[in-house]
C-alpha cells in the first residue's frame, strides 16, 4: 500500500511539472535544501488534491479521506533529509515557528522530548472561527518535515491523511525515531 501511494505522488509531482514559488509555502526552506542528503518536496493544488482523489481505494478511510480532500485548496509537504544530526539549529526552527505567533495562528499542539530525538508543532490558521489552514512543523535529529494544508480542516482530519498526499504517518502523534520507521516500513 505504503508503494503505491508513493507512486502515486511521484506521478502527481511529475505531472503537475508546475513551478511552485516559494511565496506559497508559509517558510523559506531554500538553506535547508542546500544542506539536505534528500529533500521531497510535494505540492498538491486543489485540482492536483482532485485528481489524486481519484486514486484513493473505496474503503471507509479512503472515502473519508475523498470527503476531507474534497473541500481543501492545497497540501504542500517538504521533508529535508540529512546525512548528520543537528544539520539544523534551534534559532533556525525558532525562525521557521516565527510565522505562525501572530493573531491569524494559533499553536495547538507543542511536543518536546527530553531526549534531542524530536520536536512536533501544530499550528492552525483561524478565520471567523473556523479553522482555514495548519501548519506542522516536524523536527528529528536527521530529519525536518513540514507540512502545510490550506482550507477548512480540522486537527482531527490528520489521522485520516497521515500516510496519505506526502503527509507523514500519525502526524499529530508523537513520531517514531528513523531507525524504528525504518523496522516498521521492512516488515
Amino acid at each position: 500500500m505504503r508503494t503505491k501511494h508513493t507512486a502515486i505522488f511521484v506521478l502527481l509531482v511529475v505531472l503537475s511539472n508546475r513551478a511552485y514559488t516559494q511565496a506559497t509555502f508559509p517558510v523559506d526552506t531554500a538553506k535547508l535544501a542546500e544542506r539536505a542528503e534528500e529533500t521531497t518536496t510535494i505540492s498538491l493544488d486543489k485540482n492536483m488534491l482532485q485528481f489524486a482523489s481519484k486514486f484513493l481505494s473505496s474503503s471507509n478511510e479512503d472515502r473519508e479521506a475523498r470527503r476531507i480532500i474534497a473541500n481543501l485548496d492545497g497540501i504542500y509537504v517538504r521533508t529535508f533529509e540529512f546525512k548528520k544530526s543537528n544539520a539544523y539549529s534551534a534559532s533556525e526552527l525558532e525562525a521557521f515557528r516565527r510565522p505562525f505567533g501572530g493573531s491569524e495562528w494559533s499553536h495547538i499542539v507543542s511536543v518536546r522530548g527530553k531526549e534531542a530525538d524530536g520536536d512536533t508543532d501544530i499550528y492552525v490558521r483561524l478565520v471567523d472561527g473556523q479553522i482555514r489552514g495548519m501548519f506542522i512543523l516536524a523536527a528529528e535529529p536527521e530529519e525536518l518535515t513540514f507540512v502545510h494544508i490550506v482550507g477548512p480542516i480540522k486537527p482531527e482530519d490528520l489521522d485520516q491523511l497521515s500516510g496519505n498526499f506526502g503527509i507523514p504517518k500519525h502526524i499529530n502523534k508523537r513520531q517514531p525515531r528513523r531507525e524504528d520507521q525504518r523496522r516498521e516500513d521492512q516488515q
